[in-house]
């Protein structure tokens, strides 16, 4: 790959890391922005995925220092995501591009009418805090482990929205137990794509420092956000992105 071609991902998976941290959709930017520099779809895909699992993990370090994940109440969270993500990656080729971004756009504009339609609930709760998972709550995050198994894009902006609509957290809270949750969804599938021989280690490697620093930099940033400025951020960039693919599927 040509320097500049490697220097543009590098800029544009740091910068879509650091806003990512709130808004999630990385890969919606990302990976097509792959298939443009002419990187084969499922290596774009798989490689994505590996320096996913990094910026994940970079997003996940200052929240658990801030004391905002409640591991133990997580795990059944983490075994379903776990499962269904290893079943994603490996139906990876079946599911065509355009069902894909059809899939996304009716989750999230579903999500979010929800989120508005309940502002008091999707407010409640301090961000620390996980209180009762509905099993609707279960039953998407299961469902939607197996999509961010398979691409990842929009995975965690839609887990977001499922955890302040089905498990009564703040949007802080959420925030931070998607990223958490997103280290099992991405190491999952990358270790499969791994045993694929899909990953392309040189560029892997480069864009996983790459948004590990980005991540960990929109975190630490995230920690110190309100309420009410990480639920606008949130639901603008959701809102823009259903409408920017509404218009792709067309």
């Amino acid at each position: 790959m040509a320097i500049w071609s490697l220097l543009v991902l590098g800029l544009l998976f740091f910068v879509t890391s650091v806003v990512g941290v709130v808004t999630g959709s990385n890969s919606l930017v990302t990976v097509p922005v792959m298939f443009q520099l002419g990187i084969d779809e499922k290596v774009a895909i798989a490689t994505n995925m590996f320096g996913l699992t990094f910026m994940a993990i970079g997003g996940t370090i200052p929240f658990v220092r801030q004391g905002s994940i409640e591991f133990k109440k997580l795990t059944p969270l983490v075994i379903l995501t776990i499962i269904g993500s290893a079943i994603g990656a490996m139906l990876v080729g079946v599911i065509t591009n355009q069902s894909i971004k059809l899939i996304v756009t009716i989750a999230m504009i579903v999500m979010v009418l929800f989120t508005l339609i309940n502002p008091k609930r999707a407010a409640s709760g301090a961000a620390t805090e996980v209180r009762t998972i509905s099993p609707i709550g279960y039953l998407l995050t299961f469902l939607l482990a197996i999509y961010g198994g398979l691409y990842s894009g929009g995975y965690v902006t839609v887990l977001t929205a499922t955890f302040v609509a089905f498990a009564s957290m703040s949007f802080s809270g959420a925030v931070a137990t998607t990223k958490f949750v997103n280290v099992f969804s991405s190491g999952v599938a990358t270790l499969i794509f791994m045993w694929q021989r899909l990953v392309d280690y040189r560029l892997g490697i480069f864009l996983a420092v790459t948004m590990f620093a980005g991540a960990f930099v929109g975190a630490h940033f995230a920690t110190k956000m309100n309420e009410v400025w990480l639920k606008r951020i949130f639901i603008s960039t959701v809102f823009i992105l259903a409408i920017k693919m509404i218009f792709d599927f067309l």
